[in-house]
């Protein structure tokens, strides 16, 4: 039989607002396989967000030191603050065969796909600009202005929708975590991710 093969990276990307914090949640929820893989930012802890589980929550400075060790396998400036994937977390996770899960912008996506060719990158998208805009009112976690500049960084992220593997719309959040799990579970099955001499191997047992 075939052996197991590296953990999965699976990158999710949205606009702020098109639930995929929600998402992921339900994704580690229903594949205990997954881990996630928990950022390093520069911005402040929201309402019950906890340290080290939501993020890392560190100084600009901090966060500076590590670009300088070559921590992070991807890093980016989002709305003023710093948000940044630890190289070394995600190395060691799928070397062990467990598969992560990362939440990040589309700029990351892109890093983490030009080093990580086999990564799986889902791009959700919000019903429509409308419904976007009515979930960030509801959230109640940022001003008026605020609300404009995501909505205005919003447009500029679907720009990367080309370099994303699958898009997802959700509209309803069961519907599309489903949809999420069968793309994972055909991903798991893809034959480029078997090693070339294990596919080998199993051919010449059957020989």
């Amino acid at each position: 039989m075939l052996k197991k093969a590296k953990g999965l990276i699976l990158v999710i990307s949205a606009p702020a607002g098109a639930g995929k914090t929600t998402l992921c949640k339900r994704l580690l929820q229903s594949l205990p396989s997954f881990i996630s893989s928990v950022s390093f930012t520069t911005r402040s802890p929201r309402r019950q967000e906890i340290e080290g589980v939501d993020y890392y929550f560190v100084s600009r400075e901090e966060f500076e030191e590590l670009i300088k060790k070559n921590a992070f396998v991807e890093w980016a400036e989002v709305h003023g603050h710093l948000y940044g994937t630890s190289k070394k977390f995600l190395e060691e996770t799928i070397k062990a065969g467990k598969d992560v899960i990362l939440e990040v912008d589309v700029k990351g996506g892109r890093k983490i796909k030009e080093k990580y060719p086999q990564a799986i990158l889902v791009f959700i998208l919000p019903p429509s600009w409308e419904e976007l805009e009515k979930r960030l009112h509801k959230r109640g976690t940022e001003d008026e202005k605020t609300i404009k500049k995501r909505l205005a960084t919003a447009k500029e992220e679907i720009k990367y929708l080309p370099y994303y593997d699958y898009f997802l719309v959700n509209d309803d959040i069961n519907a599309t975590t489903k949809k999420l799990l069968l793309i994972i579970e055909a991903e798991r099955h893809k034959i480029n991710r078997i090693p070339q001499e294990e596919i080998k191997k199993v051919v010449e047992d059957i020989e």
